[in-house]
């Protein structure tokens, strides 16, 4: 889930609010974006910040606001990164631990911060679990009903599929079940800054694919915030029986490998799916 959702992301940023990088998205390799200063193969806030997640359930810490907070200080501290947005990126370098970050947070976004990092929660095993701890994360620095839904819908459609709840195409109506909004129904051209629109895109382009290659291309190709709709999306697609696992070998293997790169990233990646109870 985790190593999927980082090489969307990172293939994504190439191609993020960039619509004349279109004709770059073959899956042939990382691009360098033509404005940011992202190295290719570089991944950004979405896979940081779902790390610092994941690292919070494989611990068993207590899922509590301060340790959440601690684990996106901690995240970012180690290995500041671009894709952030900048006045979240300034505010990460400025607070020095959870504490301040809960004191000076101006948390009511209803962009797509807390959607794009709630895939790893999908992996307990209820419906009524995941909503909670999903809640609980969201409302850190999106509590909004927009961004606490979209971050709702993401973290289910991994459960979805990770627990086996029905077939891809009646996703969309699986998370109207339990998360208020049109998620069943498809989403077409640019995808803005709102988490629901990334969610929706994400759930579109899941269930019209076959093969993670094509679900890659498919996030891609809406443009605008397309990094962060890869990332929702490939960490479901991993999850999902439908879904071929055929992303190109050198993506994969072309993902930053640094300290907390591709080979760390398999290592909690393994750590947090053996969590999963069918």
């Amino acid at each position: 889930m985790l190593l999927e959702l980082a090489v969307g992301d990172a293939y994504g940023a190439g191609f993020e609010y960039a619509p004349e990088m279109a004709q770059f998205n073959d899956l042939s390799g990382y691009v360098r974006h033509p404005r940011h200063r992202i190295i290719p193969g570089a991944y950004t806030d979405d896979t940081q910040m779902s790390l610092a997640i994941a690292e919070v359930i494989v611990s068993g810490e207590d899922w509590t606001p301060l340790n959440l907070a601690n684990a996106f200080v901690t995240a970012f501290k180690r290995a500041p990164r671009e894709g952030y947005a900048g006045g979240f990126y300034d505010f990460l370098c400025h607070v020095r631990d959870g504490a301040q970050f809960l004191a000076e947070i101006h948390g009511e976004s209803d962009k797509s911060g807390a959607a794009m990092r709630a895939a790893p929660i999908g992996v307990f095993p209820t419906v009524t679990e995941v909503v909670k701890r999903t809640r609980i994360q969201a409302a850190l620095t999106h509590n909004t009903p927009d961004g606490i839904n979209a971050a709702l819908a993401a973290a289910l459609m991994s459960h979805h599929g990770l627990y086996r709840l029905g077939a891809k195409a009646g996703l969309g109506a699986f998370l109207e079940a339990h998360v208020p909004g049109d998620w069943s129904v498809p989403w077409t051209g640019k995808v803005k800054s709102k988490g629901w629109m990334s969610v929706r895109a994400a759930i579109t382009a899941l269930a019209a694919s076959e093969r993670m290659s094509e679900l890659l291309r498919r996030c891609v190709d809406f443009t605008g915030d397309v990094d962060t709709v890869a990332a929702i999306a490939l960490a479901a697609g991993s999850c999902c029986e439908e879904i071929e696992q055929d992303l190109p070998a050198h993506l994969v293997y072309g993902l930053e490998d640094s300290a907390f790169g591709r080979s760390y990233i398999e290592e909690l990646d393994a750590r947090l799916l053996s969590l999963v109870r069918r």
